[in-house]
């Protein structure tokens, strides 16, 4: 389980706002998010049963993320939901990603999942339960959980739209003012008007706040090892950024590499 809300493409200066929390047992290890080894670079956490992950980064700025959800028809052996997510997040963008995720989770090897992929310019969610589709994001606020995306008759899918909407988001500052409150909120004594989730085989046990900005230096990554309302959000910001910088440098350094060939060419040229 889990529950996702992506402000989409409302701010110009930061067109990717993402809070989210993971709800698994708690006697199942994680790491915090840590920048993983290989090509794309990728910052996330890693589930130590499957080695997968449950949400991340990767260099070409493309969040991908998962949360469970039901499907009545399950394989014997089902795959790593975790490693499904890890994979995509090999992906060069956002619809890339959505493709494979579909295509995978066509296959039948997977227990439910929907898996949110999206970057600056495009992004959706692949519902993976009984019936398997992409749903694509619009600007605006979409939150995905266990049940479809923007489901109407889920409570805590309206209370967090009721929270994230009751207050103006005119920048990342407010937006993860607003979304840390409501994502640390507690339900009342009925269960409802609150998100986190306490029972003895399934607990709320972490927590991340991401701002993918145009500016790199700008952009943040918070994280919650633990319920947030008992662990602060500490912030990751750098490994964020260090990951986002790969891009960069390498078309730097393929641009200094080109200034030098022409160089020397222009040098051949004038000793003739």
């Amino acid at each position: 389980m889990g529950i996702i809300a992506v402000y989409y493409r409302k701010l110009s200066d930061a067109p990717l706002l993402i809070a989210l929390n993971r709800e698994e047992s708690p006697e199942r290890a994680f790491l915090p998010p840590k920048i993983q080894s290989g090509r794309p670079r990728v910052v996330c956490g890693v589930d130590h049963a499957s080695t997968g992950t449950w949400a991340g980064v990767n260099q070409h700025g493309l969040f991908v993320a998962v949360v469970n959800c039901p499907k009545k028809i399950l394989p014997a052996e089902p795959r790593s939901r975790g490693l499904l997510c890890r994979e995509l997040l090999g992906c060069q963008n956002a619809e890339e990603a959505l493709d494979m995720a579909q295509r995978e989770l066509m296959t039948g090897c997977y227990a439910g999942g929907n898996f949110v992929c999206v970057d600056r310019m495009s992004g959706g969610v692949v519902h993976g339960g009984d019936d398997i589709d992409i749903e694509p994001f619009k600007p605006g606020l979409h939150i995905v959980s266990e049940s479809r995306m923007n489901d109407l008759h889920d409570y805590r899918q309206e209370f967090v739209r009721r929270l994230l909407t009751l207050q103006r988001i005119d920048s990342a500052i407010s937006f993860f003012a607003v979304a840390s409150r409501a994502f640390s909120s507690k339900p009342d004594a009925s269960g409802k008007m609150g998100i986190l989730i306490n029972k003895p085989d399934k607990k709320t046990v972490s927590s991340m706040l991401v701002s993918l900005t145009e500016k790199t230096p700008r952009s943040v990554m918070q994280f919650a090892s633990g319920s947030p309302d008992m662990c602060p959000y500490e912030d990751v910001s750098a490994l964020l950024r260090q990951v986002l910088s790969t891009d960069r440098a390498a078309r730097a350094a393929a641009a200094a590499k080109e200034a030098r060939a022409k160089a020397a060419i222009a040098a051949l040229q004038e000793a003739k």
